[in-house]
């Protein structure tokens, strides 16, 4: 047996602001620079501070 009480709650409401107003439509040229920043920061980060294989959580097995 359990003494648990459940009580009945409101859906969640969903925050003002959290979303936007017209609905959602893809970002390309913004996507795209954001992909660019990040195969660029992984290509410094392998060539310029030799992180790689073990240190960035690489296993082979």
């Amino acid at each position: 047996m359990s003494a648990a009480t459940l009580h009945p709650t409101p859906p969640p409401v969903r925050p003002a602001g959290a979303t936007s107003l017209r609905g959602g439509h893809p970002h390309r040229l913004g996507d795209a620079l954001r992909a660019v920043k990040v195969f660029l920061g992984a290509a410094f980060d392998v060539m310029i501070l030799g992180e790689y294989g073990e240190e960035a959580g690489v296993r082979r097995g």
